[in-house]
């Protein structure tokens, strides 16, 4: 089951962990990687695959919960623009702030004939 986050955050229900899709438009971009709570901040260990014409993606798998993270975008931290919710950080800027959902469980139900 996937279900859309924001317009460019979108997650697929696995057991207690998710796939969340990010994704990030700059025509200009070389190299484009995410740093978050999620990988104690490490500026290059996410990094994203060009999908061509200036969009970028990304899968993690992350169990439910709240993260802060920003977009490292040839070297430079960025918030990602399109997130809605944002929280400061320590250095006078913003982090964008993803909120991972439980997985939903589906019941099987019986139709009635």
């Amino acid at each position: 089951m996937k279900t859309k986050l924001a317009r460019n955050i979108s997650y697929t229900a696995r057991a207690s962990r998710q796939v969340v899709r990010f994704e990030y438009e700059d025509a200009a971009a070389r190299k484009v990687c995410i740093a978050g709570s999620f990988n104690d901040w490490h500026p290059t260990v996410s990094e994203m695959l060009d999908m061509g014409a200036g969009k970028w993606v990304k899968d993690l798998e992350l169990a439910s919960g709240t993260y802060e993270y920003r977009f490292v975008v040839d070297g430079r931290w960025t918030a990602d623009p399109r997130c809605a919710h944002t929280v400061p950080n320590a250095f006078g800027e913003t982090n964008s702030l993803l909120i991972v959902p439980k997985p939903q469980r589906l019941h099987a139900t019986k139709l009635r004939q």
